[in-house]
């Protein structure tokens, strides 16, 4: 039982230009757990939909006590030690970084962020277990994948000791860049996260441990032409997509990043980000598949790289009848930017054009542009140090 009478009140924060809810957050290291998102919204009486003033000040989900000079469990009304430290660093790490301008022992105000005792199950190792092995059935079927693709066999142990971080673009309440073909609507992140569900089994048989970042439980690998555009999709561990991009980006790559430091603590070194994406352009260009890594990252470069080499090989192969015309090129996109793991980011096709929407109406496309990527990615990452 916290200490109620040393409590006096929530901290509270100024929304600057261009904030929204996770990014406000963000500068407290409060996005990473889906309660303290909930909390923001309950303390300060919004919904979901709701954007943020400038100007205006916010409850922050950082509950404040008037430190008593003797300790922190003492002022709290805590006895566990190790969750005393955890506070004394983040309010020492607050400090540090400009939060605020004295030590809790000077100035008596000692803050302890809502998540420290409110999301224990997010905290617990059991939520960073990866996102497809939570979906095995007793029978040893993955049911992310859907009921004609649930099982899954080894093929080799290439990839053993990766960890895959896929993220399928848009989702929730944002469909992406949109195409017609035969009366019928494309839907990019249809098409996406189809690709991305074939991709990482395609990973998985090689050893990988994969994270599906955006999930849809109701569509495992579809085989049909034209996929059913719906709005469904959630973040890894049911988090709902935010309508606003930047909170979207900002939820995807929090969720990353905690696995990712999750990981790392555990030993891993090897761990990777792919972001697949269908681009929208004119009409009449037609465009290959094309690659992005972040300027300086040379582990996301020679992914890019080693990607484009295996489709310029597979296009000689298999479309001998004309040049493959894909790119790898430098971008500061959000998720290259953010997210702690190497990154490349991927362009299948532009929806709009007639002759690139084979590529992703034709299963057997879907399918081989998930091979080519699988392909790609393992001699990629098994030649990286």
């Amino acid at each position: 039982m916290l200490t109620a009478q040393n409590e006096t009140g929530y901290l509270t924060t100024q929304a600057e230009r261009g904030d929204g809810v996770l990014s406000l957050l963000r500068r407290f290291d409060l996005e990473a757990y889906s309660c303290n998102v909930e909390q923001f919204y309950a303390l300060n009486q919004m919904e979901k939909t709701d954007g943020l003033l400038q100007g205006k000040n916010y409850l922050l989900p950082i509950r404040r006590f008037a430190y008593n000079g003797r300790s922190i469990r003492s002022t709290i009304g805590i006895t566990d030690f190790d969750l005393a430290v955890q506070i004394q660093q983040y309010n020492r790490d607050s400090q540090a970084k400009g939060r605020r301008k004295d030590a809790y022992e000077l100035d008596k105000d000692l803050w302890l962020p809502f998540h420290f005792l409110n999301c224990l199950s997010e905290i617990s190792d059991t939520k960073v277990e990866p996102a497809v092995e939570t979906d095995i059935t007793s029978a040893g079927g993955y049911t992310i994948f859907g009921s004609k693709y649930s099982r899954v066999e080894r093929i080799s142990n290439e990839l053993a000791g990766q960890v895959i971080y896929l993220i399928s673009g848009h989702g929730g309440p944002d469909p992406g860049a949109m195409g017609k073909r035969a009366g019928n609507t494309l839907c990019e992140d249809e098409y996406a996260y189809d690709v991305c569900l074939r991709l990482s089994r395609q990973l998985i048989q090689r050893g990988a441990l994969v994270y599906m970042i955006v999930r849809d439980e109701n569509d495992g690998i579809r085989d049909e032409a034209y996929l059913k555009c719906d709005n469904d999709e959630v973040v890894l561990d049911n988090q709902v997509i935010p309508l606003n991009q930047k909170e979207r980006l900002y939820q995807r790559t929090a969720t990353v990043n905690k696995l990712y430091e999750k990981h790392k603590k555990q030993g891993v070194r090897k761990q990777t980000t792919v972001e697949i994406h269908v681009d929208s352009n004119n009409r009449g260009l037609r465009r290959d598949v094309f690659f992005y890594h972040l300027r300086g990252s040379k582990g996301g470069q020679a992914i890019a790289e080693e990607l484009h080499r295996t489709f310029k090989d597979k296009y000689g192969i298999h479309q001998s009848s004309r040049d493959y015309h894909g790119t790898v090129t430098t971008r500061d996109l959000y998720t290259l930017r953010e997210t702690s793991p190497q990154a490349v980011y991927i362009e299948l096709a532009n929806i709009r054009n007639p002759e690139d929407q084979q590529r992703l109406v034709i299963t057997d496309n879907r399918e081989a542009l998930a091979k080519w990527l699988s392909e790609g990615l393992s001699r990629a990452l098994t030649a990286l140090p």
